[in-house]
C-alpha cells in the first residue's frame, strides 16, 4: 500500500478524512457540519451550474463517480449520472443487489471500491451502513438518501425557493406529511439558511429521529410545528408535501396494516385545492408523487405548482455537490 492510511474522524455529518498521503476527504452525509453561509454557497453553485452549464463541462474529466443504491431511485439515479456525464465525467451504476455487498463488510467492500473511483454516492437504507461507508472510503462519500437524512434533496429544494423567491432568508416553507429524513433535511438546511420553516407531521417516523437536529433547530426560532395546517398555509410562500409511506413499503403486502392505519390518519392534511383556498404559495413534492394520497391531482396541476422545476434541480443539486467535493 502506498502511503500510511489514517482512519477518518467523523464530525456530525461531515467526515474528514486525511485518507492517503494526507490528503483531506470531506463527505456529505447531512448539514451539521456546515454553517449556513457554506450551504448557501453550495446553493448558490446550484443556481450558477444551471445557467452556465458549458462552462463546466470538463470540471471533472477523467473521474469516475460509483453510484451504489440499496433503494430503488428515479431522481438520485437521473440527477448523479447524467451530472457526471455533463461534467466531463464518468457514473458507474451499482446495484446493491447484484454485487459483493450483499455478502460481505460494508467496510470491506468499501475500502476497495474507493481505490477505484474518486466519489462515491451511496443511497442506503440504513444511515448506520452509511457511517461504515464513510469510516473505509478513500474518496468523498454523498448521501443519496437513507431512513435519517436526505441532504441532495434539500439541496435542490433551496435551490426552488431561493429561485423563486430571490432569496433564501425571510422565506416560509410549510411540510406537510410525516416527519422523515427529507423533514429532517428541511429543518436543518432551513434553519441554517434563515427559511421559516413549520412542520405539519402527524405521524413521526421514529427510524428518522435525530433530537440533536431538533435542538439545534429550535435554537435559531425558524423551525416550528403544529398540527393546524390550514393556518400554516395561510401566509406560506411554499408548501411542501412528502410520501406518506416509505417508497419500499407502500407496495409491499407485510406493510398492508399499517399503510391503512397512516391513510385513515393522514387524509386530512391531503395538500388538496380546499387546503390552498386562497393562498397564493408555491406548490412543492420531492416526488416520487401518489396521486390521491398526500396531494390531490388539482394541487399537483396547480399554476403555482413547481413540483417538476423542483425535480429539474436535483440535477443542479448533484452538480453543485460534485464540484465542491471534488473540486474544491
Amino acid at each position: 500500500m502506498e502511503g500510511k492510511k489514517v482512519s477518518i474522524k467523523l464530525i456530525g455529518g461531515v467526515g474528514v478524512s486525511s485518507g492517503v498521503r494526507g490528503a483531506k476527504r470531506m463527505h456529505l452525509i447531512n448539514f451539521k457540519e456546515l454553517t449556513g453561509q457554506q450551504l448557501e454557497a453550495l446553493v448558490d453553485l446550484g443556481i450558477e451550474v444551471k445557467h452556465n452549464a458549458a462552462v463546466h463541462r470538463k470540471a471533472l474529466e477523467a473521474k469516475s463517480l460509483a453510484l451504489i443504491f440499496q433503494k430503488t431511485s428515479t431522481r438520485t439515479r437521473v440527477a448523479f449520472e447524467v451530472a457526471m456525464t455533463q461534467l466531463g465525467g464518468h457514473a458507474l451504476y451499482i446495484d446493491w443487489r447484484t454485487t459483493n455487498f450483499t455478502l460481505a463488510d460494508v467496510k470491506d467492500e468499501t475500502e476497495y471500491l474507493s481505490r477505484n473511483v474518486d466519489c462515491i454516492m451511496a443511497r442506503l437504507l440504513h444511515n448506520s451502513d452509511l457511517q461504515r461507508m464513510v469510516q473505509a472510503s478513500r474518496v468523498p462519500v454523498v448521501n443519496g438518501c437513507d431512513e435519517k437524512y436526505h441532504p441532495t434533496q434539500a439541496v435542490a429544494d433551496l435551490i426552488t425557493v431561493k429561485e423563486k423567491r430571490g432569496k433564501l432568508k425571510g422565506a416560509k416553507l410549510v411540510y406537510i406529511g410525516v416527519h422523515n429524513n427529507v423533514c429532517n433535511s428541511l429543518i436543518e438546511g432551513c434553519s441554517k439558511t434563515g427559511v421559516k420553516l413549520t412542520t405539519v407531521t402527524p405521524i413521526f417516523n421514529e427510524p428518522a429521529r435525530d433530537d440533536a437536529l431538533m435542538k439545534e433547530a429550535k435554537k435559531t426560532g425558524l423551525w416550528e410545528t403544529t398540527l393546524d395546517a390550514k393556518k400554516a398555509v395561510k401566509d406560506a410562500d411554499f408548501v411542501y408535501t412528502d410520501t406518506w409511506i416509505d417508497m419500499e413499503f407502500f407496495s409491499d403486502p407485510k406493510f398492508a396494516e399499517e399503510k391503512e392505519k397512516r391513510l385513515k390518519l393522514m387524509m386530512p392534511y391531503q395538500v388538496n385545492s380546499a387546503l390552498l383556498k386562497g393562498s397564493d404559495a408555491y406548490v412543492m413534492h420531492d416526488m416520487p408523487i401518489h396521486r390521491g394520497y398526500e396531494i390531490s391531482a388539482d394541487a399537483i396541476e396547480n399554476p403555482k405548482s413547481v413540483i417538476y422545476e423542483q425535480a429539474e434541480n436535483r440535477l443542479y443539486s448533484a452538480k453543485a455537490i460534485l464540484l465542491k467535493l471534488l473540486c474544491a
